[in-house]
């Protein structure tokens, strides 16, 4: 019999998509491409493990919350890193984009514990939506976090062979001090964030291997028993 969606369930596949959709518009419209890549990417992934999983079948709170708790204090310590050695300016002058530490600060400092309180209630009462954030954080910050590992070998667009800060407007917004990260200017393979990276990745790996891969171990090994 084919499992089709209730209406409460319908409803949330609805609102996460267009969350999806209109998180991306107003990214690219704000900070330009190179970050939705990596943020949209993380939110397509999500979407997708989500309505294959929890969206169908929530997970009990004593098995996601813990992992979705650990991920996100993972993620507010590798967000501290980040702050502290210029994340934003440094993207800045990565990608040529308009990203101001003012931004930066309310969205993932401020913002985001607000969403992430939010969603640790919603789990424990197994509200889907919360389910999809959760899968956003855990690809995102599980998984996307190893991009800092690639950026310090990337030319920056912003002259990329002057070692020292650069101060420019960018769409019309000033961005001071931009650091210049490239490996092969300062000598140095260090990105802002790289040292925490791993404190995200390893619950938020854990999370897709707990929820998605060790499911369809289950499912494969109970079709072959058949």
């Amino acid at each position: 019999m084919k499992n089709t969606l209730s209406i409460h369930q319908k409803i949330s596949l609805l609102a996460a998509c267009l969350f999806t959709v209109i998180a991306l518009v107003i990214g690219y419209l704000s900070i330009g491409l190179a970050p939705v890549i990596i943020v949209g990417g993380s939110a397509l992934t999500g979407l997708i493990c989500w309505y294959f999983t929890y969206l169908r079948k929530p997970v009990e709170p004593g098995i996601i919350l813990p992992l979705f708790i650990l991920t996100v204090a993972g993620l507010q310590i590798h967000i501290v890193e980040e702050y502290l050695m210029g994340f934003a300016p440094a993207m800045s002058r990565l990608f040529g984009i308009p990203w101001s530490e003012r931004s930066f600060l309310m969205v993932f400092a401020l913002i985001g514990p607000v969403i992430y309180t939010l969603t640790s209630l919603g789990l424990y009462y197994k509200t889907p939506l919360a389910g999809f954030v959760a899968w956003f954080i855990f690809i995102g910050p599980g998984i996307a976090e190893f991009t800092h590992f690639i950026f310090p070998l990337i030319s920056p667009d912003l002259l990329p062979h002057d070692p020292r800060p650069l101060s420019a407007d960018i769409g019309g917004i000033p961005i001071p001090d931009m650091p210049n990260f490239y490996f092969r200017t300062t000598g140095r393979y260090y990105f802002p964030g790289m040292w925490t990276a791993i404190l995200p990745m390893i619950p938020g790996c854990l999370a897709v291997y707990r929820l998605l891969i060790k499911n369809l171990f289950r499912i494969e090994k109970a079709v072959g028993l058949r």
